[in-house]
């Protein structure tokens, strides 16, 4: 009898362990986050642009959840970077502006943060590609020994990075703490107040310039590889990248780490550098899309996502990878340099059906491509769940049943039924930041008044600022055309209110 019930329970046991492994092993997806740099809701071939094609991104949305009313929290990157990292609105945090390549890291190191979540799950993290976020304690730093701390003191195992974005110096590539191929006796200095080194600049060397700078943008300080970049930088020669490899680097690396873990559970951050500036794709992919280099650098980073999607099927670990696309922020032609964006664009409308772009507080700024694609666990389809990249936190937190202290990710609300899709309801409230400041409620949005400019001279963009309140109804209105502040007044101040108290409390709703 004893032998029997041993057999019994044995079996039992067996046939549990069988029908769980499974379900363990599906909650356990490896993840990869590919963000976009500046690419605009009208941009991919999936959100209905028609003067360019990107079959690779509509491959991932066709397999997967395209959402059409996902965010960013800012217009601009580092604050949304900043919040993708720590579940926190960036506004709460004076320093989280966009910063200069030489900025001090600006993401806690004693509390969760994304990839954190990922490695406390026994996950293996990376980043490859931009960062932005700064690094090391002061501004003031030594950038021919290790910088600590960075990307791995919040939670990458490993890291591969240039420090801010392409148009800022320094332009070197950094592999966990150090400059990769630095030469000693070439020591890099780096200054964003005043020049350092001999190197010639692009207000006082022009005709060293291969791309022309727009005026006033600030793009002739340092020029590297005959572009000039914000910043002044001397040394390090050997160390310096050219800009045609840089996404080729990247994707190289990002390749690289998921087939030395294929065999376990990772998590990457792919943070791609298209379509900022300065746009120069590689020579293959000059000239194809006929918008200009921004187009070609659209095309190039299409090309890039086919190529991580093929990696994965020959890897066989395409069905247990889920992937998050998406972009930092909006979209802008023009953003310092003359490289056929705008004399091309040849009717490419990237922002297309909203108002506005980078830097504004229109949808425009922060309503973003968001694509979910986990082939086998997600039925393919379309949301229009409200949903934000401050999110992701609390939303992989509670898959990886990993808990997270009542002072972590404040803002970040666990949304990973609306991300696989198996609910229609995203979240209620949003902020979002632009110029100023608007929220979101039942598809109304309030801008707060604001005194900076409307208009953004430089860029062409609409900046959503207005000395009065404004008031649209997204559900009817997308592209915020009819203010309806004055319509509905009893709305405007509800949502007046519900701002200044998400504002003044520490949590938001």
């Amino acid at each position: 009898m004893r032998h029997r019930t041993y057999i019994n329970t044995s079996f039992f046991l067996l046939l549990v362990a069988l029908l769980v492994a499974p379900l363990a092993h599906a909650q356990q997806p490896n993840v990869i986050l590919i963000y976009a740099d500046d690419l605009g809701y009208g941009d991919l071939s999936c959100y209905g642009a028609t003067k360019i094609s990107t079959p690779h991104i509509d491959r991932l949305a066709a397999q997967g959840i395209r959402f059409t009313n996902g965010h960013s929290t800012s217009a601009t990157c580092t604050p949304s970077r900043y919040a993708l990292m720590t579940g926190e609105y960036p506004w709460r945090r004076p320093g989280t502006s966009i910063l200069p390549g030489n900025a001090a890291l600006i993401v806690p190191t004693d509390k969760a943060t994304l990839p954190g979540v990922f490695k406390k799950a026994g996950y293996r993290t990376a980043i490859v590609g931009k960062w932005h976020l700064g690094l090391g304690d002061a501004i003031e730093k030594n950038w021919n020994s290790g910088i600590t701390p960075g990307p791995n003191e919040v939670g990458f195992d490993y890291s591969f990075i240039f420090p801010a974005t392409a148009d800022r110096v320094p332009t070197v590539f950094m592999e966990n703490h150090r400059v990769v191929g630095l030469d000693p006796a070439d020591p890099i200095q780096v200054n964003y107040a005043a020049k350092v080194g001999s190197d010639p600049t692009g207000s006082e060397n022009p005709e060293l310039l291969k791309m022309k700078a727009s005026p006033n943008h600030g793009h002739d300080n340092t020029i590297v590889n005959g572009i000039g970049r914000i910043g002044y930088m001397s040394g390090g020669k050997k160390a310096r990248w050219t800009d045609e490899e840089v996404p080729l680097t990247f994707l190289q690396k990002a390749k690289d780490f998921i087939g030395e873990n294929e065999k376990k559970p990772f998590f990457l951050f792919y943070s791609l550098t298209e379509p900022h500036v300065p746009r120069m794709p590689a020579t293959v992919f000059k000239g194809k899309s006929d918008l200009g280099y921004r187009g070609d650098v659209i095309l190039q980073l299409d090309w890039a996502v086919g190529e991580i999607l093929k990696e994965l099927e020959h890897l066989g670990i395409s069905k247990n990878t889920l992937i998050v696309f998406t972009s930092d922020n909006g979209p802008v032609l023009d953003d310092g340099y003359e490289d056929g964006a705008v004399t091309q664009q040849n009717g490419h409308m990237p922002a297309v059906p909203l108002r506005g772009g980078k830097y504004s507080a229109f949808e425009g700024g922060t309503r973003v491509p968001w694509i979910v694609s986990w082939p086998g666990s997600i039925k393919p389809g379309k949301s229009d769940a409200l949903v934000s990249q401050v999110d992701l936190l609390a939303s992989f937190a509670a898959l990886l049943r990993q808990p997270l202290a009542e002072t972590d990710a404040p803002d970040s609300h666990d949304l990973m039924k609306a991300l696989l899709g198996k609910t229609d309801r995203g979240r209620d409230v949003l902020v979002q930041q632009g110029g100023a400041l608007a929220v979101v409620k039942d598809n109304w949005k309030y801008i707060e008044p604001n005194k900076g400019p409307s208009y953004n001279k430089l860029t062409g963009i609409e900046l959503g600022n207005a000395a009065e309140p404004q008031l649209y109804d997204l559900s009817k209105d997308i592209g915020e055309q009819r203010n309806l502040a004055a319509r509905h007044p009893d709305k405007v101040q509800e949502l007046a209110r519900l701002l200044k108290e998400i504002k003044e409390a520490g949590r938001s709703r």
